[in-house]
């Protein structure tokens, strides 16, 4: 019988992908850090118009996984109607060159249109590229 993943400490070569690969875990937490990457400080409301399929539930979720990560600081200031602010800490600003070169990798390998999601051929792209 094999061991359970969270009981391998020791000769574990692709711990450090997976670690890092669970700060990313979730639909919506790439795609926030993105934001948060690109735009810096934004508010929850600001969060919310740029993940318009995202309910306010899972965003709040999302948000507070990342906080509990220490990948971005939340800041709540004491006004009527309320305003939270979210941001990324230093550790959450370390992410910008993974977060930017899945970016990149999107960019050059999938295609939205209508509403679909089309991965562009390996190929496809080298032609791309000999054309330009």
């Amino acid at each position: 019988m094999s061991k359970p993943r969270a009981k391998m400490t020791n000769n574990f070569p692709g711990c450090p992908v997976e670690t890092t690969l669970s700060f990313l875990d979730g639909k919506w937490k790439g795609v926030i850090l993105y934001h948060l990457v690109t735009d810096g400080t934004l508010r929850f409301s600001e969060l919310r118009r740029r993940l318009q399929a995202v309910t306010q539930r899972m965003l709040t979720k999302q948000l507070r996984e990342l906080e509990e990560q220490g990948l971005v600081t939340r800041t709540v200031y004491p006004v009527v109607p309320p305003r939270v602010d979210y941001a990324l800490t230093p550790l959450g600003l370390s992410l910008r060159p993974v977060i930017m070169v899945l970016e990149q990798w999107g960019s050059s390998h999938v295609e939205c249109k209508d509403g679909k999601r089309t991965m562009i051929e390996p190929e496809d792209v080298a032609a791309e590229a000999s054309a330009a």
